[in-house]
């Protein structure tokens, strides 16, 4: 119940952001109710026993901003995000036609806008390299729209399927090597509901807004270690569990399993640092999950 009032509250105010008004409203279902609101998208008759009515006006709406820009009726499914989130904001699923044709990320805090800004710029700079592994996404539109970011991508087939251990690899090396002369680039996100193998011996990829380049070799396979322990252990234990098979995990990216130790760290710390600069701490204070652990590593650093 907690957790809807949450949602409900952000869900209010990012309305009035991207439905200002005026005109006529039109209506809209929150699903699959109240209670455990997860998406709100437009009213159809079959929706009346699941969620509550909302009556939003569509003049001057995001969704008559979009429909400008791609020249066709928009209408949009808006995802409840929980309000907690360090880097939360508005995710549309942007339907015309009755299909699925993009994704938009509104950037509704400078925070937001950052993140937006650094993923659409990576996504056009993939988009000019020769990638065989890894999909991303292409982007549509980047612009401002009543002080809001707006990136909206190709919206990418999620096929969920086991990512082979080799897949996961090539794709870890080939995003690694879109740094070039700058040195190794990771994806800073590449956890299991990011990716999505392709069915031809590729991977799809998404959320790119922690790209960066000149960092050591291996931090995406450690963070894809790092979050399936998450789902299985405390954080303080899946610290550990990252940090042991650290040496598996990189070693077939040829590093030696005292370079592989050592890199965890660094990757732990990283973690810390961005969860620090985003003024949240979802594995709760770093002295509870990571201090311990380096300070038995100390030789190391």
């Amino acid at each position: 119940m907690r957790d809807a009032r949450i949602r409900l509250r952000y869900l209010g105010q990012t309305i009035r952001l991207l439905y200002p008004g005026p005109g006529a409203p039109q209506a809209y279902s929150l699903l699959p109710h109240a209670v455990l609101p997860r998406r709100l998208r437009p009213r159809r008759w079959w929706h009346a026993p699941l969620g509550p009515k909302v009556m939003l006006p569509l003049e001057g709406s995001i969704e008559s901003h979009l429909g400008e820009v791609f020249g066709a009726p928009v209408r949009a499914v808006l995802h409840v995000r929980p309000a907690r989130r360090a880097n939360r904001k508005p995710i549309l699923e942007l339907h015309s036609g009755g299909s699925l044709m993009a994704f938009a990320k509104i950037g509704d805090t400078p925070r937001s806008r950052e993140l937006i800004t650094n993923e659409a710029a990576a996504l056009t700079k993939l988009a000019d390299l020769p990638l065989k592994t890894v999909v991303p996404p292409v982007v549509l539109y980047h612009g401002m729209w009543n002080g809001l970011a707006v990136l909206a991508m190709s919206a990418l087939p999620v096929r969920r399927a086991r990512v082979a251990p080799a897949l996961l690899t090539a794709a870890v090396k080939e995003i690694a090597a879109t740094g070039g002369p700058a040195g190794p680039a990771w994806h800073g996100d590449l956890s299991p509901w990011n990716i999505a193998p392709t069915g031809d011996g590729r991977l799809h990829v998404w959320d790119w807004e922690r790209y960066e380049v000149g960092v050591p070799p291996g931090f995406d396979a450690l963070h894809h270690l790092f979050q399936r322990a998450l789902r299985r252990m405390p954080p303080d234990q899946a610290a550990k569990a990252c940090l042991a098979q650290s040496g598996r995990a990189l070693a077939p990216l040829g590093l030696s399993g005292a370079q592989a130790r050592l890199t965890a760290i660094r990757y732990l710390i990283a973690l810390a640092d961005r969860h620090a600069a985003d003024g949240h701490e979802p594995l709760g204070p770093p002295s509870s999950w990571l201090n311990p652990l380096v300070d038995h590593q100390e030789l190391l650093l």
